[in-house]
């Protein structure tokens, strides 16, 4: 039946009237320009909502000083990562690119979780937890994946290299929400007339550096479900789901732990380094499995 009937528009399509030429044309344009009108929406609510903790930064240099010495104890993990690829080690370009790309996602979380936050503060004792296992697990791993898919993915040679990439997103992520907090920090200490406000800057940059770690672990693990992904392309979407579940749980409990356990400075900073190093020694293990498996097939000819 088929074969003698013109299906066109019922069953069947094809681009033959002047409208279909339209519609194939702006799905053309629209399909090539979706990282490009992402990164303009990113750059857009960068502006509106971060601009003035970089002009902050740019007018009190010791605050963009604190910014980046905050940011030394990630910096280090994405270092001994990227040293220790198995691989060939990744070009300093599209690392670049994924951590200036990191920077200007982390606006999308900050508005997602700026809009969502009062509606689970209305939910008592629990409210926050789910916050966190909802919405700021789940969305700021997303914007941190999506900086490598967008910024490197096209670079990935091997399944580990997402591991650096995802590492490189996270010290991106990092070094802005710290560049905040010690912004805010700084600016509250003013308003209030209390002390010395870089007191309070540097004191927000001590423990902002034991924090930036997490991040760049968290998204490591992402990474590398999204470097398997792409081996796997049969398997991709659930792969990449697995990864971005894995870092968002994670991501979760940590800030479901800080905020509900009374920690004093002192066990605070000791949790983190007990739970960082936890999931760094997980991390580590998978990276240790796929270098031993790539010296085997290098070793073999494979």
């Amino acid at each position: 039946m088929s074969g003698t009937t013109d299906l066109y528009d019922i069953a069947e399509w094809d681009a033959r009237s002047r409208l279909d030429g339209v519609a194939v044309g702006l799905y053309g344009v629209l399909h090539a320009s979706r990282r490009w009108l992402l990164i303009a929406i990113a750059v857009l609510l960068f502006v509106v909502q971060l601009a003035a903790t970089v002009l902050l930064a740019i007018r009190r240099p010791e605050l963009g000083a604190l910014a980046a010495l905050s940011a030394v104890p990630a910096l280090g993990i994405v270092g001994f990562l990227w040293y220790g690829d198995p691989t060939m080690r990744e070009p300093l370009e599209p690392l670049a690119i994924t951590f200036v790309l990191s920077i200007l996602f982390a606006s999308i979380a900050a508005l997602v979780n700026t809009l969502l936050q009062p509606l689970f503060q209305v939910v008592p004792v629990v409210g926050m937890a789910l916050f966190f296992f909802v919405v700021v697990g789940p969305i700021e791993e997303t914007v941190k994946w999506l900086a490598v898919r967008v910024g490197s993915y096209d670079t990935i040679d091997a399944v580990v290299d997402g591991v650096v990439y995802g590492a490189v997103a996270g010290l991106g992520f990092a070094t802005i929400e710290n560049a905040l907090y010690i912004s805010q920090g700084y600016s509250q200490a003013i308003a209030a007339q209390s002390g010395q406000p870089i007191v309070s800057a540097i004191q927000t940059a001590t423990s902002r550096a034991f924090v930036g770690p997490g991040h760049v672990l968290y998204s490591s693990f992402a990474g590398y479900y999204l470097g398997l992904a792409k081996f796997n392309p049969e398997d991709a979407g659930p792969i990449v789901v697995k990864g971005l579940l894995i870092a968002a749980l994670i991501h979760a409990t940590y800030n479901t732990i800080v905020t509900y356990a009374p920690l004093s400075t002192l066990a605070f900073l000791g949790f983190v380094i007990v739970f960082d190093g936890v999931v760094g020694y997980l991390l580590y293990r998978k990276v240790a499995r796929y270098r031993s498996h790539y010296q085997d097939a290098t070793a073999s000819g494979q």
